[in-house]
Order: C-alpha cells, then sequence, then structure tokens
C-alpha cells in the first residue's frame, strides 16, 4: 500500500508526461504481480462501488479526531477534499503495515462494503492506525470511489509495453475491458498483461471487444480544408451521432455489447438479443446505439425523404433509460434503440482493422444486408461535390439531431485511440449552443483548485429586458474553461462579493457574466428552468456586458426549437 501511495503523490506532483511514465515504469518493475494488478486498475480508471457512505466516514472522522463537527466542517471546507481532511485530523499512528495493495483491497477493504455502521466503526480505526498518512489518503479515497489521478490509460499502457518491451498497440488490446466492474484484477490477469505475445492470443478472444479507434477535433475554417486534408472525394463523410459508441461482438454463439467506456452493457440493452441469430459467428462491429422513433416528418428526416421514416431521438432520451436501475416494458417501449453501424472490425474470425476504410465499409454493408435485422441499421454515407458542399450540409445538423460530421480517410486503416500512425479519423462538430450567462453560486474546487472557489451555478433572467419585474433563474453548473490566472481573479470578485453561505456554497452579488457553451439542450422537470443542458463549460468571460445585457429563458427556450 506505501509504494502505490508513493507513486500516487509522485504522479499527482507533476504535469510531466515522461516524468509519470517513468515513475510508473519504476513501480511495475518492482511491484509483485498482484500489487500491479490493482494498480493497473485504478490507475487506468477502473472503480469498485463506494466500500463506504462518506456520512460514516465523516463521523468516524469527527469521533476520532477530538473536532467539533463545525470545526471539521470548517476544515473540510479549506482542504478541499474528503480523504486529505480525514488524514490529516485524525492523530499519528506509529505502527506502520508493509502489506501490499492487494492485500489491502482483497482482504481488508472490499468486505467493508454492505457492513453495518456499528462493525464499520469497530474495524475502521482498527485500519487507519496502520497507515501513515499519505497511504491513509490513499485509503479513504479507494473506500470512497473517489480516487482520480491525472494519468491517462494511453499513458497507463505506454509505461507497462515500455517496461516489457512491448509493442502498445498489443498491450492497449489486451487492457480492453480490464476495468469493468466484473473483472477482478489478478495476477495472472496481469501477467497476461506484460506477456510474450503468442500465435493463438487472438483466437482466446472470447467475448473481449477492440480498443476503440477515437477521432480528432477539426476547428480550422472550411476555406482551408482542401490544403489540410486534400479533396472531398478522399473522405468517408457520416453524421456524427449522439449517442453511445459501442461494439458488438459476436463468438461462440454469444453476444456481448461493450461502450466506449469499456464497460459491458449488454443487459442494459435486451433487444439487441435477436442479433445472435442474424450475426454469424466471429463478426465485431463498431457503431453508436441510439434512441429512435419509428414515424417522423418528410421535413425532419435524416435519411430518407420519405414521409414516416426512422428517426434518431435526443441524447436526453436515451440517458433516461440509461439512468434506470430496472427496465420496464414501459421504458423499453417509450425509448426503443436501434444500433447505426459505421465499421466492421471482425468478419469470419479475422482481425479487420488493417483493411483500408473503404474495404471495412463495403463489407459491412453486406453483413447488414444479410442480417436483415431492424435493430442493426448502416449509418448513412453523405457526399458532397467539395468541401463547402458538405459545410452547407453540415449546417442541418441541429436539426437532424446530430452533432456534426465524421471525416474518415478512405484508406485509413482502424487504429488504437487517438493516433495517427494508421489513417486519421476527424470529428467536424458544429459550434457550440451559447447564452450569457451571470454567476450567482461558487464553491470550492478539489485537489489543486482546493484553495479557489472554482465551481460556480450560474443563471439567466425570467424574462426579456422590457418586463417590469425580472430575477435570475439557475439552470446550469460549470467549472472548466478559464485560465488559472482568470480563476484566480474571479476567486477574489467572489471573496469579495459574498453575500450568504450554505454549508461549501456561497451566493454572490450578481456582477460577472459569461458566455456559457455547451453541447444539447432539452426540457427538464428536475430543473427550476424547465431546462437541462449537456455538457455547460465557460467560452469566455464577458467583460463587457453588464449583469443586465445577460440572457433570459427565452433565449433557451428558442434554442430547443
Amino acid at each position: 500500500m506505501k509504494a502505490f501511495a508513493q507513486l500516487y503523490a509522485e504522479l499527482d506532483a507533476t504535469t510531466s508526461s515522461n516524468a509519470k511514465l517513468a515513475a510508473m515504469q519504476d513501480y511495475f518493475a518492482q511491484a509483485a504481480p498482484e500489487d500491479a494488478a490493482w494498480a493497473v486498475y485504478f490507475l487506468s480508471g477502473g472503480r469498485p462501488r463506494q466500500l463506504v457512505p462518506v456520512r460514516v466516514l465523516r463521523e468516524l472522522a469527527v469521533a476520532y479526531s477530538g473536532l467539533s463537527p463545525w470545526l471539521f466542517e470548517e476544515s473540510y471546507q479549506a482542504v478541499g477534499d474528503m480523504a486529505e481532511t480525514i488524514s490529516l485530523v485524525l492523530p499519528e499512528m506509529p505502527y506502520r503495515s508493509n502489506d501490499g495493495l492487494a492485500v489491502w483491497i482483497e482482504e481488508k477493504l472490499l468486505p467493508l462494503r454492505g457492513e453495518s455502521p456499528q462493525v464499520l466503526a469497530e474495524r475502521l480505526p482498527v485500519l487507519w492506525s496502520q497507515l501513515d498518512r499519505p497511504s491513509l489518503m490513499l485509503c479513504i479515497k479507494l473506500i470512497t470511489g473517489s480516487f482520480r489521478v491525472g494519468v491517462s490509460k494511453l499513458l497507463v499502457t505506454r509505461a507497462l509495453a515500455a517496461m516489457a518491451q512491448l509493442d502498445s498497440k498489443r498491450v492497449a488490446q489486451r487492457m480492453v475491458g480490464y476495468t469493468d466492474l466484473s473483472n477482478r484484477p489478478s495476477a495472472a490477469s496481469y501477467l497476461k498483461l506484460i506477456a510474450a505475445q503468442s500465435p493463438d492470443e487472438h483466437a482466446q478472444r472470447g467475448g473481449q471487444p477492440y480498443p476503440f479507434f477515437l477521432a480528432h477535433a477539426l476547428a480550422q475554417p472550411v476555406e482551408q480544408f482542401e490544403a489540410l486534408l486534400g479533396a472531398a472525394s478522399h473522405w468517408q463523410v457520416e453524421w456524427k451521432w449522439d449517442g453511445i459508441r459501442a461494439q458488438i461482438v459476436k463468438r461462440d454463439g454469444r453476444l456481448w455489447i461493450w461502450s466506449r467506456g469499456e464497460e459491458l452493457v449488454t443487459d442494459r440493452f435486451p433487444e439487441f438479443d435477436s442479433l445472435i441469430h442474424c450475426l454469424p459467428d466471429g463478426t465485431v462491429i463498431d457503431g453508436e446505439i441510439v434512441a429512435w422513433k419509428t414515424t417522423r416528418s418528410a421535413t425532419e428526416d435524416a435519411f430518407d425523404p420519405a414521409p414516416d421514416a426512422p428517426a434518431v431521438q435526443p441524447f436526453a432520451l436515451l440517458q433516461q433509460r440509461i439512468g434506470r436501475k430496472n427496465l420496464t416494458r414501459k421504458i423499453l417501449n417509450d425509448v426503443p434503440v436501434v444500433i447505426l453501424a459505421y465499421d466492421l472490425l471482425e468478419w469470419e474470425g479475422a482481425d479487420w482493422r488493417n483493411q483500408p476504410q473503404s474495404r471495412r465499409r463495403s463489407q459491412l454493408e453486406q453483413v447488414i444486408a444479410q442480417a436483415n435485422n431492424p435493430l442493426l441499421l448502416a449509418s448513412p454515407l453523405l457526399t458532397g461535390e467539395d468541401w463547402f458542399d458538405l459545410a452547407r450540409q453540415r449546417e442541418a445538423s441541429r436539426k437532424l439531431g446530430v452533432e456534426g460530421m465524421m471525416l474518415k480517410a478512405r484508406d485509413a486503416l482502424y487504429g488504437v485511440g487517438r493516433t495517427k500512425d494508421m489513417g486519421v479519423w476527424w470529428k467536424w462538430k458544429v459550434d457550440p449552443f451559447s447564452v450569457d450567462a451571470v454567476l450567482i453560486y461558487a464553491q470550492r474546487g478539489h485537489g489543486r483548485r482546493a484553495s479557489l472557489y472554482s465551481d460556480y451555478t450560474f443563471a439567466v433572467w425570467d424574462a426579456p429586458p422590457d418586463a417590469s419585474e425580472r430575477a435570475l433563474v439557475p439552470f446550469a453548473k460549470a467549472y472548466s474553461g478559464l485560465t488559472d490566472e482568470q480563476m484566480r481573479q474571479v476567486d477574489s470578485i467572489v471573496r469579495r462579493t459574498t453575500v450568504e453561505k450554505f454549508g461549501p456554497v456561497i451566493s454572490v452579488k450578481p456582477s460577472l457574466v459569461f458566455e456559457l457553451g455547451f453541447e444539447g439542450i432539452a426540457l427538464s422537470k428536475r430543473h427550476k428552468s424547465g431546462i437541462a443542458v449537456r455538457f455547460p463549460r465557460m467560452l469566455r468571460w464577458r467583460q463587457d456586458k453588464s449583469v443586465e445585457e445577460a440572457d433570459h429563458l427565452g433565449t433557451l427556450q428558442d434554442l430547443l426549437g
């Protein structure tokens, strides 16, 4: 545990990718396989469910630290991180445990799940007394499921590949599904990640998908496309769907569905069981799961000018279904789904990722035609005389419920992650929705922003400027988009204009206007404004605008159209 806590501290203390790579390589070279297995799991984004309620941790920390509850809360607000706060207020014990990460996770922490507060009150202080402060902070982060560290899964892959002297793409392939909740890391699973390549490795894949190939953002003006990309005819162009990226894997008479986050989501989409009977073994398809309705008007149709053609529904509707613990017959009927397929990764058991994009697409269309299943559709291809013609078509994205276009080089192979060595995919997204909003609440951030008010709630007016009376209505929260210097300036203003405090949240005198950008907007019964927005972030600080000039709910309602 102490070695992993030291690695966490080293990773958290630097922004250098090379330094992080070196730290991880050193750790993996010395760690026992069972400890390294769990380290890979956590560093790659794996998080088991919360083991102990935060409320119980808070109460025990107060009891064993001897602090008054109000003083503990003030300490937490000053530190900004619950695990770090508890590790600082508890008395330091002389005993130190030499047990490794695997022993701590499997024998000491996982058995805590589901225990009563009385049992936790007996066990946790004993465990805490065995750890130094850095290890204690890490332990509490693992208990609460709040472990985060600034490394990507790609960086972990590179560290393992360098240590084991393997191709990083080979390691990335082996790591697919490693962080799924159904997977429990072990010494054997770790040793498979770093083992020498075997000739029958592909044959032992079972339900494992391939690493997803990711697109790069394309933000240049269309006038530069010809010089940057060449002729439009060299590219396969599709709509960028707003759904759940997924791989459909059919092998050994079974069907698996994996999300881009490498979660096994087969049970969330029971209607796709019918694909077992129409897809041959050895088939892997990459596509998008979208909410679907069976009728739409001709003016809305994204595929066919005929009336009553099927249509993609907003992501907000699909999100309602994803959030349900129990998939009732009603929700399945209210939110039907289909797979819009756009790539073929495996066919007849052979890996097709090294085939050109155009050939993969051609074979995919044949697979879909032979399957003849209404739940499996080909993502339509778009054509245009040139980039300007495609840009004109792209202007219809909002009406069609898509995010823009995907551009895929016709000769591109299917790579791993966001790389360019095997070809390129570009996502040519439409500009985000934006409104000017007023900052009305603030809260301290976490990590390196724990001392700053960096998390903000924004509001718009409930009526237009000519109304006799109007008030500000909160509608979105955002914490990204400002530079560190801007964040410090806003923090200073927030502190000077504080009106009232509600626990960790403070209200401020309305004085700051920001342009907020967001990807989607929908009606919501849960929000006071009646509006919910997707992925809000601050585009710029509108120091040129007064609070009275901020937008109103009518502006947001117009965007709904």
